[in-house]
């Protein structure tokens, strides 16, 4: 029979492993005192479990592993849950706005992937999304970028939450979605020809 600290520390390790981490961003900074510079680093991290969940966490310590430490308990404790539609995109366009940073994101067919930039990409990938378009415009700030993406994600709902909200049934929901975006491939097809 397993000690208890040796339980407790299985347990951690299992806690761990379900968790998805992404360095975003290291920041060097220096602080300048009267003997010359003192340096310190700042961490950017995505945490997610890969099914819906992500949060972000920032770090600062005088070594890299300490603020990459303190960024994931952070980004743990922050975590926001997003519906995602078949588990593998997002239910509907959205834009996110973060100071100077702005993202726009769009639903993707099987198969397109994940076509992002960079810590766009990172909050996609600890999220479990596989197929989405998004572009950022205004600030490449990996920070503004981040939260863009977060405050986008978090207007994010499913067609239950709407029929809810609207007092429907889902299918009426889906059943319009469907339509609308029947019409606009219709009207593009007829454009064409």
């Amino acid at each position: 029979m397993a000690n208890p600290e040796q339980q407790f520390q299985n347990k951690q390790d299992r806690e761990e492993s379900e968790f998805h981490e992404k360095l975003v961003a290291v920041n060097r900074v220096a602080k300048v005192v009267k003997g010359g510079r003192r340096f310190g680093f700042a961490a950017l991290v995505v945490v997610g479990d890969g099914r819906g969940q992500v949060g972000t966490g920032h770090g600062k310590a005088k070594e890299v592993p300490e603020a990459i430490r303190k960024a994931t308990e952070q980004a743990k404790k922050k975590m926001i849950s997003v519906p995602l539609r078949e588990g593998r995109t997002i239910h509907h366009d959205v834009k996110g706005r973060s100071g100077a940073g702005k993202v726009i994101m769009r639903s993707a067919p099987v198969g397109t992937g994940v076509i992002a930039g960079g810590p766009m990409r990172a909050v996609f990938d600890c999220l479990g999304i596989q197929d989405v378009v998004a572009k950022a415009v205004g600030s490449s700030n990996p920070y503004n970028m981040v939260n863009a993406t977060l405050a986008a994600l978090k207007k994010m709902e499913s067609p239950r939450q709407i029929a809810t909200r609207r007092g429907k049934k889902v299918s009426d929901i889906v059943a319009a979605r469907e339509s609308a975006h029947g019409q606009k491939n219709v009207e593009t097809n007829e454009t064409k020809k």
